[in-house]
């Protein structure tokens, strides 16, 4: 078992008094999003960061279904940095080394149903097509899910997917009971290919390019104010914003992902809890 990191919530306290809310940025790269934060272009998510900065994380997968089943079993992106490091959830296993006293430790093999055993509403809203539900792979991950959404104004394929998801997010919260708890996942698409439609004057013939995908990171950081205050608005919420992996535009011959590549494996990272209406830290 790990030692404590004093730079670590105690998700004993955190699970059970706040909600919660995890946000992948599907295929979103560490350079881009460190680089925008660092130019002031993405101020609703940079005034959360710990720091102004995006933390340096590595991703569990190379893509998005092995990265997602990865951290729906406690594996989160993980420090860039030798470990080992504390995780925030762990399924009880014996000679777990990333398990530490701030973990919260379950008995399912997913955090997903944990919480759910713990009386939290799971709500999906899926981006990618591994969340459509349409064949049977793409309802494996918002299967673990009490309740799941996805439309195909979500999807990768839609200029407005993420303020749609935005708003059925809003719909969700808005029908929950006060008094029930609620977690929260978000997979946001917009930053997968294909992007090239949120930079204005690009083309499909052109295709991406990491200037598009940063003009997706800029669309999304205007809405995402939205989210944050709709999951702020009954009680205080343990926000995890990452992504799930990077994506290659020519590096060294690549395009795109589920490979082995330095632009694929590094991702930004961060955790921060949203005041509730009281602009307090506990429920």
């Amino acid at each position: 078992m790990s030692q404590p990191d004093v730079n670590q919530p105690d998700m004993n306290a955190i699970v059970g008094s706040h909600d919660l809310l995890l946000v992948t940025l599907d295929t979103l790269r560490y350079d881009v999003a460190a680089e925008l934060a660092a130019e002031g272009r993405i101020p609703n998510l940079a005034r959360h960061l710990p720091g102004g900065a995006w933390e340096r994380r590595h991703a569990p997968g190379s893509f998005t279904y092995a990265s997602h089943q990865a951290i729906f079993a406690g594996f989160l992106p993980t420090p860039a940095a030798q470990g080992p490091h504390p995780r925030l959830f762990a399924a009880r296993f014996a000679g777990s080394e990333s398990t530490a006293g701030g973990t919260w430790v379950h008995d399912t093999p997913d955090f997903v149903s944990a919480l759910a055993g713990e009386g939290y509403r799971t709500v999906c809203v899926g981006g990618v097509g591994f969340f459509n539900k349409q064949p049977p792979l793409g309802s494996v991950l918002p299967g673990l899910f009490r309740e799941s959404h996805w439309e195909p104004s979500f999807g990768v394929a839609s200029p407005t997917s993420f303020e749609s998801q935005v708003a059925r997010a809003e719909e969700v919260v808005a029908g929950l009971p006060r008094e029930e708890r609620l977690f929260l996942f978000v997979n946001v698409s917009a930053l997968h290919q294909p992007n090239w439609f949120h930079l204005p004057g690009a083309t499909r013939e052109a295709g991406d390019s990491r200037e598009t995908h940063a003009a997706a990171l800029e669309y999304v950081d205007r809405h995402i104010g939205r989210l944050f205050a709709a999951m702020s608005s009954r009680r205080p919420c343990f926000a995890i914003v990452c992504s799930d992996h990077g994506t290659a535009y020519g590096e060294d011959g690549f395009t795109g992902h589920r490979l082995g590549h330095e632009v694929v494996w590094t991702v930004p990272y961060a955790q921060f809890v949203l005041a509730g209406p009281e602009g307090g830290v506990a429920a």
